[in-house]
């Protein structure tokens, strides 16, 4: 099934997406700010769906918001997690930081409020703030069933699902502070959508992801070239931490970031980047310099 949030005639929703992704059907949810996370921690729950509580209606004519406009605590994010991409790094600012194997994935975190649709504008910083705005296609985890400890063998027992997030960043902020959060951070550094396809209908495990700047294809890889699988991300991450139904693992991204051609490329204003993840759909954010 494919679960999204939107916005309709003055309020918000949550619901379905049909197969073909033409049709939206809202869902009886007491709180549809909350985006699809009370239909994911009500199926935790082994609760029954809501019943649809309205007319279904064309995708086009609704604003799709982020399937979880406020992730349950922000984002658990993966770095380096494609061995061309950790290559291309190489070669930059970040060589004196790079590991000489890979005994444990790269973790950090990003904050659920810089969260936004899958269409909506991403606000340019001010010059004095950053000039050096990258972008990284990336597919993201949603855990189903919470727990803690939770072993390899059956972590992908607890993903209900996937969606796609560009994990936009400030290569500079993230450079000066050596940790990532902050550069990762920005309010709309972080696109979102364009729904959740439940784990029965695609596997994340086995699927590809394109990214596109102002239409030029940069970024193509296949999940399964993961240094770390999602299985091992999730066993990483619930370690000492108890996850919960909602959160969201964003795995890494392939090579092609702007930081990686010669010479780097940053985004500026008026450009868009398209994220295509085959199975889930595709999310398009233009770039621009909002108050």
């Amino acid at each position: 099934m494919r679960f999204a949030s939107w916005s309709w005639g003055g309020r918000n929703h949550a619901g379905t997406i049909s197969a073909d992704g033409r049709e939206a059907t809202p869902l009886a949810v007491g709180d549809a700010s909350r985006g699809v996370l009370p239909l994911i921690e009500a199926l935790a729950r082994n609760e029954p769906l809501p019943q649809p509580s309205g007319t279904r209606l064309p995708v086009e004519v609704i604003t799709l918001r982020a399937p979880l406009p406020r992730p349950l605590r922000g984002l658990f994010c993966v770095g380096r997690n494609y061995r061309a991409h950790a290559a291309e790094l190489a070669g930059s600012v970040f060589r004196s930081s790079m590991p000489e194997s890979d005994p444990w994935p790269i973790v950090f975190g990003k904050l659920g409020e810089c969260v936004i649709g899958p269409r909506d504008p991403v606000r340019l910083p001010r010059s004095s703030v950053s000039v050096q705005i990258d972008y990284e296609s990336e597919l993201a985890v949603i855990i189903g069933r919470g727990g803690r400890d939770i072993p390899r063998s059956q972590a992908m027992e607890h993903v209900f699902g996937y969606t796609i997030v560009n994990d936009v960043t400030a290569r500079d902020v993230q450079m000066r502070h050596q940790q990532w959060d902050l550069g990762k951070s920005f309010d709309t550094f972080c696109p979102m959508g364009p729904w959740i396809v439940t784990a029965d209908e695609v596997d994340g495990r086995a699927t590809r992801v394109r990214g596109w700047v102002n239409g030029a294809l940069r970024q193509d890889g296949l999940t399964r070239d993961m240094i770390f699988d999602i299985p091992t991300l999730i066993e990483t991450c619930s370690r000492g931490i108890t996850l919960h139904p909602g959160d969201v693992i964003a795995t890494g991204t392939p090579s092609g970031v702007g930081m990686g051609l010669n010479p780097p490329q940053w985004l500026g204003r008026g450009d868009t980047v398209r994220i295509e993840i085959d199975g889930i759909g595709v999310i398009e954010n233009r770039f621009e310099a909002l108050p």
